[in-house]
């Protein structure tokens, strides 16, 4: 465990050289659409062992004074409340997190495009949101027959119709708080006008994921297939790259399938198209950043086997189909693994079988597993976070980090006061307990200090957690997973 795979600064140096190699190539601006996640990729730092979740941004802050910030985000999915799953909060809010984030590291955001917009009411409240906040919006319409209409697409009906976004710089970034953002569209419909203004500009796109130049079943590109299983994405061999230069590349089957449209499109605009393929199209250095092909392989096998517990416990919580769990399924089959290769999920079931109460494990990156059990004052995970800490701090496990005189008043304000029902304290409360204690018992104050060595750890819950156990442990760098279940038989659980 913790065995890095991948050299991070040289992907920085590499992917950092090649966007501006591709900005060249078209001369006067590049519209480049960013896939993925740009500031919290945790997929790829768990998927790539070494790989900085900020990697992207880093980036992009090497190429800060060329570069702005467009961020599309789908009126649909605006009026339907959609949520990022990792942060629980909805696109359009997630919009405004990303455009504070970009701006307080100095990246600057020119615009917010609203895609597909046909005057949905909450999309209306959004965009008059914004121009409150001072952020310019745009909107682009949808197009009848899209994208198989080309003539309709490029011209004055199609593109034509939607608003031309002002920009400034000659890296334009294209990004959004989610999938099926608009993000491609968005590009296409900016080269358009940008060459009826005369302005050369081109268009690229950023995806971390499948990596291009790793075999198809590698489990790293599997992993992302694992990752994806809601939006049905499949690896595949690029074979208009194949037949184009003779060589084998990995791409995923929307952009092969899309690749001859946006070719046509680009041809339409441009004149002529500057890509043979769909990985001609990517921006991806990647795969020359692996540095043990080993420790990303195990690192990879780790995370579908996570999104594999994630997808059994979104079918239990209503919000997941079956259909995810046997495609992942079958993903694990073909590399021949399963969940008897995560030891701390064996750790937490057998603890959770002798004590008959929820239990939780936790890995820590030397590959030592600690355990936690339900008591009257502290839930199983809280109890193996404490527990962890004192393995890490080499404080003996006799020794009680936060006494029952702390534990208790704490208690009696959930319970009392704001009405809470589970008087047991949850990790965030444990952690704020565990600080208090610090002031004046320094064996609680070494016991913090070691706070950050979980990151990189992994834990494993005999039930499903509470949100707020979920996010303690994503806070401080630990990979969750849960059995399919609750711990009480209630329809309702907060």
């Amino acid at each position: 465990m913790g065995k890095i795979g991948f050299d991070n600064a040289e992907y920085v140096r590499r992917q950092s050289q090649n966007i501006r190699d591709r900005i060249a190539m078209f001369g006067d601006k590049l519209y480049m659409e960013f896939g993925g996640k740009l500031f919290d990729d945790y997929h790829a730092s768990r998927v790539l062992s070494g790989f900085e979740p900020d990697s992207k941004v880093k980036m992009l802050l090497n190429l800060k004074d060329d570069a702005e910030i467009i961020v599309a985000i789908n009126a649909d999915a605006i009026e339907k409340n959609k949520r990022r799953g990792d942060l629980g909060i909805t696109y359009d809010l997630d919009t405004l997190r990303l455009i504070d984030a970009f701006r307080e590291i100095g990246l600057y955001v020119g615009s917010v495009v609203i895609t597909r917009y046909t005057g949905q009411p909450l999309a209306q409240a959004f965009e008059k949101r914004l121009i409150n906040l001072g952020i310019r919006v745009y909107r682009h319409y949808p197009i009848a027959d899209y994208p198989s209409n080309i003539p309709l697409i490029v011209s004055d009906e199609g593109f034509g119709r939607n608003d031309y976004i002002e920009t400034s710089r000659r890296l334009v970034v294209v990004t959004g708080p989610g999938p099926c953002s608009g993000k491609m569209a968005t590009c296409l419909s900016q080269l358009y006008h940008e060459h009826k203004r005369g302005v050369q500009a081109g268009y690229a796109k950023f995806e971390t994921f499948p990596i291009w130049n790793l075999p198809l079943k590698h489990p790293v590109n599997v992993a992302y297939e694992a990752a994806t299983a809601d939006l049905d994405d499949v690896n595949m061999i690029d074979p208009f790259h194949l037949d184009a230069y003779g060589e084998m590349a990995i791409n995923y089957n929307r952009d092969i399938e899309i690749f001859p449209v946006v070719n046509a499109m680009m041809e339409r605009i441009m004149g002529r198209s500057p890509y043979k393929s769909p990985t001609d199209m990517g921006v991806n250095m990647a795969g020359y950043a692996i540095c043990d092909d080993a420790a990303v392989r195990a690192a990879a096998c780790q995370e579908i086997i996570r999104r594999y517990y994630a997808a059994l416990c979104s079918v239990r919580q209503g919000m997941g189909e079956q259909s995810e769990v046997s495609k992942i399924e079958l993903l694990m089959n073909r590399l021949n693994i399963s969940v008897a290769d995560r030891p701390v999920a064996a750790a937490a079931n057998k603890k959770a079988e002798l004590t008959d109460a929820p239990a939780t494990a936790l890995q820590l990156t030397d590959g030592k597993i600690i355990t936690g059990k339900t008591s009257s004052l502290l839930g199983a995970s809280s109890s193996a976070l404490l527990n962890a800490l004192k393995e890490l701090a080499g404080i003996p496990d006799d020794i009680e980090l936060l006494s029952p005189t702390i534990i208790e008043p704490i208690q009696r304000m959930k319970t009392g006061i704001l009405g809470n029902h589970n008087p047991r304290l949850h990790t965030d409360e444990v952690l704020i307990a565990l600080s208090i204690c610090a002031a004046t018992n320094g064996t609680a104050k070494k016991a913090l200090e070691q706070v950050e060595k979980l990151r990189g750890a992994e834990a494993h819950s005999s039930v499903i957690l509470s949100r707020v156990d979920e996010q303690t442990f994503r806070k401080l760098g630990v990979n969750l997973t849960c059995e399919p279940r609750y711990q009480t038989k209630k329809l309702y659980h907060a």
